[in-house]
């Protein structure tokens, strides 16, 4: 299939045009004719001027393409005529629906399964801008029409998948097990997915003279680290509202530090997604929740880059923790993309992961999907998702109904555990993948998931954001909490015969350590 006329030939994959297939006539009587391949050098991308940067050259080296994408309502009928561009500030479909982006798949289909996943992999590690993101390797699938200069990025994405080899056989007695840890990313979590995306929009908005003038959101959290040091990077005021005294100072203190105005309410999650959407209807202020679907087009990304991860195999199952529901809905967005698009031939099932102290999804599945109910969410280890009305309920059924999915929930004693045991064997996770871990754990002793299934747990958060849950946990300070793996240090008199009784009862109690 051509491909030369839609990239740059430095940027396509080296099998789209090395390979040539020469005949050659051998003398009588050997054989008549026979085929063989020549293989010529790898097309080597010439070094940019010294005084052009990254992105003068993405500029130079722009191409026109023909892929697009708008706005449609949410799961409308195949009849709707409703539709809006990228470029308009809208957040609802005419009924107060959700809205999503729809992209033009008959142009993208236009290349076949093979281009896809040769062109996205010819772009990991990369230092070509955008190209060098894990976001905007797939800018075709993301945003097509957005210009790369005005793109904002910090290269986030292409995190590890991770082989829990440990945990797997120790815990689970699986072999296959695997973490995707989105949150070794440059804020430390998998909202840098989505916000890259909303604020490269946002910052062609303002180029386009359009009337934004800042962009807020509600977050318990790691939702208003990202906002603030994407829009610093792009030097757009952010406006974060965070519930008082339910996040963690490692949280509060990045939007500080990016320079945000952080309004600290006096109320729950809930309630301040309710301020910021009657502001953002008042102000020229964008909205940046995952009610806004743009952000659910960068954390897609991350399905797409598990299957890269795997050379294009479909894992078995995908647990993914859920609070306001839109992550997984972008997992089955991103997985369904590449089955439609032939990079694939099935998509996983889902399992969406809650806190127990926070799950009106996992009370939805249960009563077979009846009247969803909101419910007042209580506290919870697992601050990010501790969402009791989420925005996206509506996207998350939908994924789950159509990837066979099912949601489980964790107790806060399950999904400490489960952080404990996790950090034990060499991971130091959040207490978000907790539940997701303590999810698994769940399922494998039901045995809803196999030993020998190829199983991905989505890690949404770096470890170091939460501190103070695992200070509290290996201190055995938590009230009404066994604490059953903690491992506090040992108080030991400095003295060389007292510390020696101390590392020999040690090493007697490690079945592993040869005998003294």
């Amino acid at each position: 299939m051509a491909s030369g006329s839609l990239f740059h030939s430095s940027f396509l994959p080296a099998s789209s045009s090395l390979h040539k297939t020469i005949k050659t006539k051998a003398p009588s009587p050997s054989p008549p004719t026979i085929t063989c391949t020549s293989f010529t050098p790898p097309v080597t991308k010439q070094r940019r001027p010294s005084a052009e940067n990254i992105r003068d050259e993405a500029r130079r080296l722009s191409r026109d393409h023909n892929f697009s994408a708008k706005y449609v309502p949410f799961n409308a009928p195949p009849d709707s005529s409703e539709s809006y561009s990228l470029d308009e500030i809208v957040y609802r479909s005419q009924l107060g629906g959700l809205l999503d982006v729809h992209h033009d798949m008959d142009a993208l289909k236009k290349f076949d399964g093979a281009y896809w996943k040769s062109l996205f992999d010819s772009r990991v590690g990369k230092t070509t801008w955008p190209y060098g993101s894990g976001v905007w390797s797939k800018k075709e699938w993301v945003l097509p029409e957005i210009d790369s200069d005005d793109i904002v990025s910090a290269f986030e994405g292409n995190s590890n998948l991770f082989w829990a080899e440990r945990f797997g056989k120790q815990f689970l007695g699986m072999n296959d097990l695997w973490v995707k840890h989105c949150g070794i990313s440059h804020t430390g979590s998998f909202k840098d997915l989505g916000m890259t995306v909303l604020v490269s929009q946002v910052n062609r908005l303002r180029k386009m003279n359009r009337p934004v003038y800042g962009v807020g959101c509600a977050s318990t959290g790691d939702t208003s680290a990202a906002l603030s040091a994407y829009c610093a990077a792009a030097g757009i005021p952010s406006i974060v509202f965070l519930p008082a005294n339910k996040i963690s100072m490692a949280q509060l203190v990045q939007p500080i530090a990016n320079g945000a105005l952080v309004l600290s309410l006096d109320t729950d999650f809930d309630g301040c997604m309710k301020l910021i959407r009657e502001v953002t209807a008042e102000l020229p202020i964008y909205l940046a929740n995952s009610l806004n679907s743009l952000r659910l087009e960068g954390q897609k990304t991350a399905a797409i880059e598990i299957l890269q991860q795997f050379d294009w195999e479909v894992p078995d199952w995908v647990i993914v923790p859920g609070g306001n529901l839109g992550n997984i809905y972008a997992f089955y967005k991103g997985f369904k993309m590449c089955q439609e698009l032939g990079l694939v031939h099935r998509i996983p099932k889902l399992v969406c992961a809650q806190a127990a102290n926070a799950n009106p999804l996992y009370l939805h599945f249960k009563s077979g999907w009846s009247e969803f109910k909101p419910v007042k969410a209580n506290s919870t280890f697992a601050s990010a998702i501790q969402i009791g009305d989420p925005v996206s309920i509506d996207r998350a059924v939908f994924a789950l109904k159509n990837s066979k999915g099912i949601v489980e929930e964790a107790t806060e004693e399950e999904l400490m555990d489960a952080m404990a045991q996790a950090d034990s064997t060499g991971m130091f996770i959040c207490p978000h993948t907790g539940v997701a871990l303590a999810a698994l754990i769940k399922l494998r002793n039901s045995g809803v998931i196999g030993a020998t299934e190829r199983t991905v747990v989505v890690s949404t958060a770096h470890g170091l954001k939460f501190t103070q849950s695992k200070v509290d946990y290996h201190s055995k300070n938590i009230r009404d909490m066994a604490c059953r793996y903690a491992n506090p240090p040992v108080q030991v008199k400095a003295d060389f015969g007292t510390v020696m009784d101390v590392l020999r009862k040690y090493l007697l109690n490690n079945s592993n350590a040869p005998k003294l």
